[in-house]
């Protein structure tokens, strides 16, 4: 299995901690944050930084969804999503930019293998990116 990865970031004028901060608010500020491709989120347990455990599905494409049970750790400047129903892991690494902080999340999973493998692996992270870019530009709006 070939891993695959996507990445995005973004610069903010907001402070570092209070990027953090919005960015492990599963509670208020992440349903806020999401774009469409997003349904049925929801919070099982906390609901701020560590230790959250949320659920949502993922529309990827129209006939392409996930399922996701994530469990959340936070280590400094670092917000880690695992998924409980596979290999997918998402992180969120908050860093000073001058007067304000840029974010950059980057999703990675284990890929299928042959021709499907390959095609995952070309296509599923500009999808991947479209959404990522649409959460940031979101956060970026609920920041200021």
């Amino acid at each position: 299995m070939a891993q695959v990865s996507a990445s995005s970031s973004i610069t903010l004028t907001a402070a570092p901690e209070q990027t953090l901060g919005a960015l492990t608010d599963y509670e208020t500020m992440r349903p806020r944050i999401l774009p469409q491709q997003y349904r049925d989120y929801q919070v099982l347990e906390g609901g701020q930084g560590d230790g959250t455990v949320a659920q949502w599905t993922l529309q990827a494409t129209e006939k392409r969804s996930r399922n996701v049970k994530a469990s959340v750790t936070v280590a400094e400047n670092t917000i880690t999503e695992r998924d409980a129903n596979s290999s997918l892991v998402t992180t969120w690494t908050v860093a000073p930019s001058g007067t304000g902080s840029t974010v950059t999340t980057t999703t990675e999973w284990k890929g299928a293998t042959g021709i499907g493998g390959f095609f995952e692996r070309t296509f599923a992270p500009l999808g991947l990116r479209r959404i990522q870019e649409a959460t940031l530009a979101n956060l970026q709006r609920e920041l200021g």
